[in-house]
């Protein structure tokens, strides 16, 4: 049986040109796909000069990327840049990428309903890179699924992707470069087209013009991320009376020895403490799932308005806005009763009939009727949620009233 098609048009089926089941069984971490016209007729919503205002800003995590090739060398410098310093880079070999450009601008951020075949919670953010012709950051891999989406101009991407390429990385640079890359495939992307990576597939990108590439990417934690995690967990619920205990030694034949009894009884020892209730498990994951990696967090207005006039701005027409940097996921209850659940907002875990789990999760925007169908429950965790800065209250022109002091007549 042949491999399925390594390249395919969008443009009948956008944007991935076949149904998401197939896509997630013939693809998904699997093989690369490049996507013709996953995005006919795409403009983009950003232009370079705006991605670089934002490079400016503080809090945004923004980097420079540039290469001299007579050198071969590469240098690379953290944002937040001064404006004055873009008109005098050259015209040609450097990269501007900026992290979270979803939580920075709606326009960019109205692009992830389209990724709705996957998870949200794995849904990490919208990078958005400008490259000055022949603008790269070389040969490289990613741990995590990516999908390169051409917004302006062209881009020049050659993968490698036969089994066990190499990866061993240059010593010479503090970019993870790969010391050796052999292409197997070469693209030239236009505006609209989109190349999904799974892990682990080496890939080169250079700019043909000056242009804009929207990275989604996933999140993909590492071991090292969930044991740690995980185990400052455990270390925040241990039992204090759970410890080593030997009521069985017997003479040991050398005082100086760890003998295999022993270790039998350290084993025994780590497996009481591990999780073994699936609500307690899953619970830690929910929590760690929703916290950002940047630890970005929302925080609450200095004048919170109270219930009464929350609720009386909903009955006339605002509404409440997830704040973009809040992630929610939910996750029914481990006992399979349908009806309880918990919902996860950016680390921290609520217990919610499972509707209303479901609702808040998926809610970007909460208006008057979404509100009033709520349980109570519901409703007193979005006034909670909205007092922490997780959500918004926006009036219906669009202003932000979080601290007027107006009262409802």
């Amino acid at each position: 049986m042949s491999p399925p098609p390594i390249e395919i048009d969008a443009r009948e089926l956008p944007p991935l040109g076949m149904a998401p089941e197939e896509f997630l069984r013939d693809y998904w971490q699997k093989r690369p796909l490049l996507i013709r016209n996953a995005f006919p007729g795409f403009e983009s919503p950003i232009a370079p000069e705006d991605l670089a205002g934002l490079a400016c800003e503080d809090g945004v995590l923004a980097r420079i990327v540039a290469h001299e090739r007579e050198t071969d060398k590469w240098m690379l410098r953290h944002g937040p840049f001064p404006e004055d310093m873009f008109p005098g880079l050259p015209d040609h070999d450097w990269t501007l990428l900026v992290q979270d450009v979803d939580k920075w601008d709606a326009d960019i951020a109205a692009l992830l309903p389209h990724f709705s075949f996957l998870p949200r919670w794995r849904i990490d953010d919208v990078m958005v890179s400008f490259a000055a012709p022949g603008g790269s950051v070389g040969a490289h891999v990613d741990q995590y699924d990516v999908f390169l989406l051409q917004a302006q101009g062209h881009r020049r991407w050659q993968i490698d992707d036969r089994p066990d390429p190499p990866l061993h990385y240059r010593p010479d640079t503090e970019l993870r470069l790969l010391q050796r890359f052999r292409p197997s495939h070469d693209w030239v992307l236009g505006p609209g087209d989109m190349l999904y990576l799974p892990p682990g597939v080496p890939h080169h990108g250079v700019a043909e013009d000056a242009c804009l590439t929207f990275s989604v990417g996933m999140r993909a934690p590492s071991a090292a991320e969930l044991m740690g995690d995980w185990v400052d967990a455990m270390i925040a619920e241990a039992d204090d009376a759970l410890r080593y205990n030997d009521p069985d030694l017997e003479l040991p034949a050398d005082p100086n020895e760890i003998d295999t009894a022993a270790m039998d009884r350290v084993v025994e020892a780590l497996n009481q403490l591990r999780m073994r209730d699936p609500d307690r498990l899953g619970d830690w994951f929910g929590r760690f799932i929703t916290m950002y990696r940047v630890g970005a967090t929302a925080a609450p207005g200095e004048e919170p308005r109270s219930r009464i006039e929350v609720e009386w701005d909903l009955q006339q027409g605002a509404t409440l806005q997830r704040h973009p940097w809040t992630r929610m996921a939910w996750r029914q209850a481990a006992d399979g009763d349908p009806g309880r659940a918990r919902l996860y907002v950016a680390g921290s875990d609520h217990p919610l009939p499972a509707e209303d789990a479901a609702r808040i999760a998926a809610a970007h925007e909460v208006d008057g009727d979404l509100y009033q169908s709520l349980s109570p429950d519901g409703r007193d965790l979005l006034i909670d949620l909205l007092a922490q800065g997780h959500f918004r209250l926006e009036l219906g022109d669009g202003t932000q009233q979080e601290d007027e002091e107006d009262d409802p007549e």
